[in-house]
Formats: structure tokens, C-alpha cells, sequence
């Protein structure tokens, strides 16, 4: 399974949705990148993805981008096949 890494923050109710659906999706490890505490960490963010806000979410290699991009993946039937490599 690809690696899940998510850029978020302490309270982040679209960050709590994106991992539920990751997790239903067979999701055990997702490494966290918390820029509400490491304000390094949200200049990379926006430097790597362009966006401001969070969740940001990389599959692997591929940015996926936020829950709604998440989610709309997941309702393509493409977000198992990312996640399965």
C-alpha cells in the first residue's frame, strides 16, 4: 500500500473526514504533518501544493489535494487503485 501523508492542523473537521474515509478504505498509517505547530512545515505545504488550507493529502507520490478532492476520487472508483499502487 502507497504511504498516506496529510498536512493538517489540531482541529480540522475535514482532516477528521479524510482520515474516517482513508481508514474505511483500508488506511492503517497516515503520517501527520500538524502546521498549526510547525510553521516550516505550512511554508512546504503551500510551496508543495499551492493551497493554503488543509487537509492536504499525498498517496504516495500524488498529491491528491483536500477531503473534496478525496472524496470525489473515491466516488470515481480511483482511490483504491491509488492506494494500492
Amino acid at each position: 500500500m502507497n504511504k498516506v501523508v496529510m498536512y493538517t492542523t489540531g482541529y480540522c473537521p475535514f482532516c477528521t473526514r479524510a482520515e474516517m474515509l482513508l481508514t474505511q478504505r483500508g488506511v492503517t498509517q497516515i503520517e501527520k504533518i500538524r502546521i498549526d505547530e510547525d510553521t516550516a512545515q505550512r511554508a512546504i505545504m503551500m510551496e508543495r501544493t499551492g493551497r493554503r488550507t488543509v487537509p492536504q493529502i499525498y498517496i504516495g507520490e500524488t498529491h491528491v489535494g483536500g477531503f473534496d478532492d478525496l472524496s470525489a476520487l473515491d466516488r470515481e472508483g480511483k482511490l483504491i487503485p491509488l492506494l494500492n499502487g
